[in-house]
């Protein structure tokens, strides 16, 4: 089975000194004091993390995977990545939308086709989806044929906790019923939803079930389940997959740093969730594989 991954973070030394800025490192790079701190390997330069990546989907078995910029500023690390194992990597980047001078930001990242997806997260950013800002985004993508990826529901940053940094975010803003009226109006954008929603499991549906361009990734330990009343990971992949199908399923992991890697546990877990459901082998090729190749075809 081809396993393709459309949830990893690619925390470059340029995203470490973004999120530093703030911190004291004594007069050190936070790109090397960072990653002291954290227990982390130093990402060197993109093309250095671009090959650690690249053994590490080697040994674990991984054909394809989506990087994630994950700081506003910082997709010339993902392109570099993608440039240099274009068959391997598709790029995507944080983008925010807010004003002013967003339509220029926003032009010089879409000018580079090596970076397929943009990631919008309302709640951390503070733009409500309805805004005009937004409106613009989805229209370049569809000009662009682009991936519009957008985080909804419930939204932590991991490394940022760890750091002590606040994290002021207005998870208000997150509404994947807000996410199907843009699907809506652009039919020929994928949009993908990540975490199933991440606690807007319910709304998450409705909305794939409005707009079929809009997918669920699976990605991360999905502890937004505990939200749900007795809902598990198996009841959740189930309830999609009657409402999507296996077709706008997105496998993924939320894999971000080294030593730590790639995030097999989470592979494993959702492996056997569909096994266990009873589900064929032509669905699960679809799921952990088919579906990303079929949405990202093209490389630079």
């Amino acid at each position: 089975m081809i396993v393709n991954d459309v949830h990893c973070h690619f925390f470059s030394a340029n995203f470490l000194r973004t999120i530093g800025r703030d911190l004291e490192t004594g007069g050190v790079d936070a790109a090397t004091a960072l990653p002291a701190a954290l227990g982390w390997e130093p990402p060197g330069e993109p093309e250095a993390l671009a090959d650690r990546w690249i053994a590490e989907l080697d040994r674990q078995k991984v054909s394809r995977a989506m990087l994630i910029a994950s700081v506003p500023g910082d997709e010339g690390s993902v392109s570099a990545a993608v440039r240099r194992h274009p068959s391997r990597f598709v790029g995507a980047f944080m983008f925010n939308p807010a004003p002013p001078e967003f339509e220029a930001r926003l032009e010089k990242a879409m000018a580079d086709e090596a970076l397929g997806t943009i990631c919008l997260f309302p709640a951390m950013h503070h733009v409500p989806l309805d805004s005009p800002s937004i409106a613009a985004v989805f229209a370049r993508a569809d000009r662009a044929r682009r991936a519009v990826f957008v985080h909804c529901g419930v939204l932590s940053v991991g490394v940022r906790q760890k750091l002590g940094l606040a994290s002021a975010f207005d998870l208000r803003l997150g509404d994947p019923l807000a996410v199907a009226l843009l699907a809506m109006k652009h039919p020929g954008v994928p949009v993908i939803i990540p975490h199933f929603g991440a606690g807007r499991f319910t709304e998450a549906l409705m909305a794939a079930g409005a707009a079929p361009n809009i997918l669920l990734d699976t990605s991360s330990s999905n502890a937004w389940v505990r939200l749900h009343p007795n809902l598990t990971l198996k009841e959740a992949f189930a309830r999609a997959l009657d409402v999507l199908g296996p077709n706008r399923l997105l496998f993924g992991t939320d894999s971000s740093f080294f030593p730590r890697g790639w995030q097999r546990p989470v592979y494993e877990a959702q492996l056997a969730v569909l096994e266990s459901l009873g589900v064929d082998e032509a669905a699960r090729d679809a799921v952990f594989g088919g579906n990303f190749n079929r949405i990202f075809r093209n490389t630079p």
